[in-house]
């Protein structure tokens, strides 16, 4: 998963079964049957066929790939290649016509490490990551200049033209991150001859996300350097006032890359009301990533296994294996965008497993009602996939809540093509609170899964009862779909939702 904010600690509102959640402890505390409603989903197969011993071997597997591959399964490593061929030769195994959906994408990367002095009013070195970091798509420069605030105690700042009618040439433009994107800002600063420009966090709340150095995208190369710097070092920006010299050294580029996903749809089912099942396949280059995504890559590979087993489905289900989601979604993106008119319309419903084994997991669904703060509204029939996965964990007794459709995963494109979506997550870099102990276990005051984006994601540290209960819920909505999609869509897909603005692609803040 490529990811920050994830909106793991939902709001109060937005939650799922918390009073009855509390009723169903105490009744295994007391060795009782959790009374919980246990007659609100039809018996399905799948969850009894698609096992936690099998999901193991497909994670151990990928394990094995990348301890032999360069020590990860990254986009564009010999350790992808081959995780992609173990899908294909599974996927093939099972009856299916597995294809490789080929794009080509623009990779922007460092040359080198990147510097941010300030020489005035008093010299200051910052420190990359803590107290800056390099947006993606930032052109190259080695800028020496004054320092102008743009409207900075608005989060409008750098969002219009006007807000730098008085703008010195060739200054470093500073600039509070807000509405808009930074984008937009990079290109109203370079169109008043800024020489490079910086985004200072908004500090709004006392959470880390708010304050931090962030992560940010500009989608296209920008003429100029552009940094994000903590809401700290922006304040200091501002208040040093015309006295402001900053030095700013930046070398990146773009160049041209090709990678693929892997697609393979069942043998039988209505090919005009296809349910998606994607899971992204790479990882990062830190580590093996066998919880983000090694998790949900087994789970949706063995998913696909089962359910060839079974008897035609009514709908098309279409298994997704995802390249380049760590590089900003993008082969999920190409894929979409890829889609005409009629193939878009043509998919009923796309569900999404981004981490399902975290070791100190929780049971999250997505947030489908678009309740808590941090999600979009989202499609018509997203609600209903959220009840059919809550639907689901309540008549097995456990507790599930809600998590952001925060643009975080690949769901994002599909959800801007107006596609109801829907899935599951065990929890990233979120902090598990006192309550949520009471649900899942585990350890308050910690990450969801404190090995995330780094070498410890391995097979050593995977928790296994979150797979399991979670790859529950993974198949039984999946053969629920593949026979009837009704409370979603009323068989055909829906195009007519709003349009949908993230404001993060990945792990990168668009605004």
């Amino acid at each position: 998963m490529h990811s920050t904010d994830s909106g793991e600690s939902p709001n109060r509102s937005g939650r799922r079964m918390l009073v009855r959640g509390s009723a169903v402890l105490t009744a295994f505390a007391l060795g009782l049957v959790p009374s919980v409603a246990q007659a609100s989903t039809p018996p399905t197969q799948l969850p009894t066929l698609v096992t936690t011993e099998n999901i193991r071997e497909h994670m151990e597997s990928l394990q094995i790939i990348s301890d032999y591959n360069g020590g990860n399964r990254a986009s564009g490593t010999d350790g992808y290649e081959i995780s992609a061929k173990y899908v294909i030769d599974q996927l093939e195994r099972a009856g299916y016509e597995p294809r490789k959906d080929t794009y080509e994408y623009e990779k922007w990367e460092q040359n080198a490490d990147p510097a941010f002095t300030q020489s005035a009013p008093e010299e200051r070195e910052f420190a990359r990551g803590t107290d800056f970091q390099t947006m993606e798509y930032s052109g190259s420069g080695d800028v020496t200049a004054p320092g102008a605030a743009v409207n900075a105690d608005s989060d409008q700042s750098g969002c219009s033209a006007e807000d730098f009618a008085d703008f010195p040439e060739g200054a470093v433009a500073i600039m509070q991150r807000g509405s808009c994107t930074f984008e937009t800002k990079a290109d109203n600063a370079t169109e008043a001859g800024a020489s490079a420009a910086v985004v200072f966090n908004h500090g709004n709340s006392d959470a880390p996300e708010d304050n931090e150095a962030f992560s940010g995208t500009l989608s296209s190369l920008s003429e100029i350097p552009v940094v994000g710097t903590s809401n700290a070092v922006g304040e200091d920006l501002v208040d040093a006032g015309g006295d402001l010299e900053v030095s700013l050294t930046v070398d990146a580029g773009v160049s041209t890359h090709t990678s693929y996903n892997v697609i393979a749809d069942t043998e039988g089912g209505d090919d005009e009301n296809a349910v998606v099942v994607g899971a992204h396949l790479d990882g990062v280059p830190a580590g093996a990533g066998i919880n983000d995504n090694g998790s949900g890559t087994a789970t949706v590979l063995e998913t696909a296994k089962q359910l060839a087993k079974l008897q035609e489905p009514n709908n098309t289900v279409r298994f997704a294996f995802w390249g380049t989601e760590e590089e900003g979604l993008i082969g999920s993106t190409k894929y979409v965008e890829g889609l005409s008119d009629e193939e878009l319309d043509n998919i009923g419903l796309y569900l999404n497993f981004d981490m399902l084994g975290s070791p100190n997991f929780g049971r999250f669904v997505y947030d489908g009602r678009g309740e808590l703060e941090g999600s979009l509204t989202p499609p018509a029939g997203s609600a209903a996939i959220q009840k059919e996965f809550e639907d689901y964990f309540d008549s097995q007794g456990l507790v599930s809540e809600p998590t952001e459709f925060s643009g975080r995963s690949d769901y994002s494109a599909f959800m801007e093509a107006g596609i109801a979506s829907g899935g599951l997550f065990s929890g990233g870099d979120g902090v598990k609170t006192e309550e949520q102990v009471e649900y899942y276990g585990g350890t308050a005051g910690e990450d969801f899964d404190p090995n995330y984006h780094t070498a410890d994601d391995d097979i050593d540290n995977i928790n296994w009862t979150a797979v399991e209960q979670l790859s529950g819920g993974v198949a039984h909505t999946v053969e629920t779909y593949a026979e009837s999609t009704l409370p979603v869509n009323g068989v055909r897909s829906y195009q007519g939702a709003e349009e949908l603005r993230f404001d993060r692609k990945a792990d990168s803040w668009l605004r």
